[in-house]
């Protein structure tokens, strides 16, 4: 359960692994209707608000029943008998987590970030406005935003050419 809440969480909401290390059980809060965590502090100590999608909080509420964590650190380690530390996980374990399902999943070296980059690009096709998907990254540069989805200018249509003036 823990597993899937990280994966979910890196995926669904585009989360950095030193982000989602540092997120504590009280941080999941609602805001206007909805499930997000505030004032996340990312790279460049850059504020941002992270709507959380139903399916990740579903995945949240299942890890928290499971481990009857109330407070303290989201994810933490759990021992093979099933007993939950009371540390929060490394960056470096998640990437462990994320290669070891990369690894059975035999998607390669699948590293917790590919995970930010597919957020953002799934994003995108889904209709996401790019300063929305800048906004959700905590990108400080659209420019940055623009080079996670991989979209260059397209000088032989450009699209000021359809603007229909001069016609």
């Amino acid at each position: 359960m823990r597993d899937r809440a990280i994966l979910g969480l890196l995926l669904g909401c585009a989360l950095r692994r030193a982000e989602l290390v540092r997120l504590e059980v009280a941080d999941i809060q609602q805001r206007a209707g909805r499930w997000v965590i505030p004032d996340l502090v990312g790279k460049g100590y850059r504020l941002r608000t992270v709507p959380l999608p139903a399916w990740v909080k579903l995945l949240v509420d299942a890890w928290l029943e499971v481990s009857s964590l109330a407070s303290g650190p989201l994810l933490r380690a759990v021992s093979k008998g099933g007993r939950v530390a009371d540390k929060a996980l490394t960056a470096n374990a998640v990437w462990g987590i994320v290669r070891e399902y990369a690894g059975e999943l035999e998607l390669g070296n699948l590293a917790p970030h590919d995970l930010r980059r597919t957020c953002a690009r799934l994003c995108r096709e889904s209709g996401g406005a790019l300063e929305q998907i800048q906004l959700l990254l905590g990108h400080e540069s659209i420019q940055t935003t623009m080079n996670y989805l991989g979209i260059k200018q397209n000088l032989a249509e450009a699209v000021n050419d359809r603007l229909g003036l001069g016609d």
